[in-house]
């Protein structure tokens, strides 16, 4: 069999396998044609999912399921054919990808196009991921197969009505997908109508619903159905077509046609229109992301290979990387973040241009700062934080997250030993024994959530003058303004970064006392007001704590030596043992014996300025007398400092 009479076995194929070298060579080629000839194999029945083609180093065709590349003729000589990665089918090859057909809407497979593969969904859940001849499966729940016949009789009822310029196919679309397929539980569906607006489809929704025939058929109950809220058209934000949310049978249900894309080069925001269900899975950012099922056939339709990529646990995009990352730089971002929440390993080809000047300038120019910040608070929630930051750090991203974008002159972090802090964190986080460190000083998620943001900013410790904010309102840690600009945060994160800052030094000076056997951190007083001062100035006293841990790591440990980590922590371990001991964990929370107008009383004076200062010294003395419940005591203390206080006019 020749050259020529191999390419309509090959061309015909969207994928195939090349492990063992780049090209296929004359004599592997006659291999080849003598293999497919033997197995009367014809073009319809080649399967180069089944079948590799990979040279070895005897030119013998060996089976292969391990890489995954685009095989296309080169114009190259004869003799040799060239294996090329490429995310998106070529059109000439594949004609469904040309025109819409209603075969191509409901998801019946087409001979013209090997690319699209579609799943039959069985009753049980899905357990692994084998080969293309053995699929996966899904398992609705009763909810899910309450909503999925509703929605399908609710198609028909508009069909039927002929309100609907062509017969419609209602798919459940994008994440809901994956994580069925992954075994996660998973209660947002979207669903894609593919000739009607999501919004005009949901008051087609409503009124069948209104019907009482429906309902007993559907066994709809009073809760039901939520209301019904519509999303407007917008075109200044490239909201071109409508669309709705709701919740129905306890799931939150949106309504989206099929659309297709088109960016300009200064806006992440695309134009968007109707599209195929094709142009609506190549628009998204990855091919994990990308799958359909189709509520009609009970299929799974994969028209980017994204069951392949499941399998291999890979993180691709469906086109072209650098022109998917132009086109929206945030899928970057959404791209680690899916990586890190499923332990998934990203395209050689995607992390290869994510870092390019132009993707990261694209990020600059088109995306808003509080967008980045959403997709970083999924990363540093999500369920392994440590693993989005070590792709920040080896992506080259980070000076495009934590950045004052509006400022290119402020100092460069340094991030030569920034993995040891999140590797130290994660370390912690995973050791949560009672009383042990990571116990002690992280006690809630939004604590959790704080620590993060603090391992986060750690290459910035290292400049000690603060930046004035803008319009002349004082001065604030660089930490603070890379979190606040960087990634939009919230007031009350920038405060626990500036407290965490401002009070490290002081923080570590109480534990070198300490280590030292000062005698002032054995007095409760001394140190209870301390930590009192810490939390009143930011709040989260213990988060601060960790952040002066994980600076002095930084400036301290030579290197990650277990030997080395394991003495350092365990200098920090008897400083909170000492705390505890001491019992002023909760020093921010004693409850007052005096308060001021009960002082002003007792002294006999008018309040002044002296009154937070004499406030302070009666809570010292109740951290000095933690068995009094009268106030007498703290009164007759402030009398006795009255002119160290500046107290005027104390009757004598």
């Amino acid at each position: 069999m020749s050259l020529p009479a191999l390419r309509p076995f090959l061309t015909s194929c969207n994928r195939a396998c090349a492990c063992a070298s780049a090209s296929i060579t004359t004599a592997t080629t006659t291999t080849l044609a003598k293999v497919i000839k033997a197995r009367g194999l014809t073009r319809r029945t080649f399967n180069p999912s089944t079948f590799c083609t990979g040279a070895s180093a005897d030119s013998t065709p060996s089976n292969c399921q391990a890489c995954r590349v685009m095989l296309r003729t080169c114009a190259r000589p004869r003799s040799v054919l060239t294996w090329n990665r490429c995310s998106v089918p070529r059109a000439s090859l594949y004609p469904c990808l040309m025109k819409r057909n209603f075969d191509a809407f409901v998801g019946r497979p087409s001979v013209s196009s090997p690319s699209k593969m579609t799943t039959s969904i069985a009753a049980s859940s899905m357990s692994n991921f084998t080969t293309a001849n053995d699929p996966p499966t899904l398992s609705l729940t009763s909810k899910e197969q309450q909503l999925r016949d509703l929605l399908v009789d609710v198609a028909a009822f508009i069909d039927g009505a002929g309100r609907s310029p062509e017969p419609l196919v209602l798919r459940w679309a994008g994440g809901w997908v994956r994580d069925k397929l992954l075994g996660i539980e998973s209660h947002d569906i979207d669903t894609a109508i593919n000739a009607m607006t999501g919004y005009a489809f949901s008051l087609e929704l409503r009124d069948y619903c209104a019907l009482e025939e429906h309902t007993k058929k559907h066994s709809i109950g009073p809760d039901d159905m939520g209301s019904l809220h519509r999303i407007a058209a917008n075109p200044d934000k490239s909201k071109h077509l409508e669309t709705a949310t709701t919740r129905m049978f306890g799931l939150d249900v949106d309504f989206v046609n099929l659309r297709k894309e088109t960016y300009t080069q200064d806006s992440r925001n695309p134009t968007m229109e109707f599209g195929t269900a094709e142009e609506d899975a190549l628009r998204r950012d990855a091919t994990i992301n990308a799958l359909f099922y189709n509520l009609h056939t009970g299929l799974v339709e994969d028209l980017t290979g994204g069951l392949a990529d499941m399998k291999s646990r890979l993180i691709r995009t469906p086109m072209e990387p650098f022109q998917t990352f132009t086109d929206d730089p945030l899928r970057v971002l959404r791209l680690l973040r899916f990586a890190s929440r499923l332990d998934f390993s990203i395209d050689p080809a995607a992390t290869a241009v994510m870092a390019d000047p132009q993707v990261l300038n694209a990020l600059k120019l088109k995306i808003s700062r509080e967008r980045v910040g959403v997709e970083m608070e999924k990363m540093l929630k999500g369920k392994n934080p440590c693993m989005s930051l070590d792709l920040i750090r080896t992506l080259n991203l980070y000076e495009a997250i934590f950045t004052d974008s509006s400022d290119s002159g402020h100092p460069s972090p340094d991030l030569s030993k920034w993995k040891l802090a999140y590797d130290l964190l994660d370390r912690l986080a995973h050791d949560k024994d009672p009383g042990l460190i990571y116990d002690v000083l992280v006690t809630s998620d939004e604590a959790a959530y704080f620590a993060w943001n603090l391992a986060a900013i750690t290459p910035y410790s290292h400049i000690t003058e603060e930046v004035p904010l803008p319009k002349a309102r004082g001065t604030v840690p660089l930490t603070t303004l890379v979190a606040r600009e960087g990634i939009k945060a919230p007031n009350k994160l920038c405060d626990v970064i500036t407290a965490a800052y401002r009070h490290r030094v002081e923080i570590l000076g109480l534990k070198k006392s300490f280590g030292a056997g000062q005698s002032r951190t054995t007095e409760r007083g001394i140190v209870g007001m301390a930590i009192r001062k810490w939390d009143s100035h930011g709040g989260h006293w213990r988060i601060q704590v960790l952040y002066a841990l994980l600076v002095e790591a930084i400036e301290k440990l030579p290197s990650d030596s277990p030997t080395d980590r394991a003495e350092f922590l365990s200098g920090w371990q008897k400083f909170l043992d000492h705390l505890t001991d001491l019992d002023v964990m909760d020093a921010p929370s004693l409850t007052r014996l005096v308060d001021g107008r009960l002082l002003g009383k007792e002294l006999g004076v008018r309040p002044g300025k002296w009154m937070g200062q004499a406030l302070d010294v009666c809570v010292a003395w109740q951290l000095r007398h933690p068995d009094e419940t009268e106030p007498a005591g703290a009164i007759e203390e402030v009398r006795r400092r009255a002119v160290e206080l500046g107290i005027e006019g104390l009757p004598i």
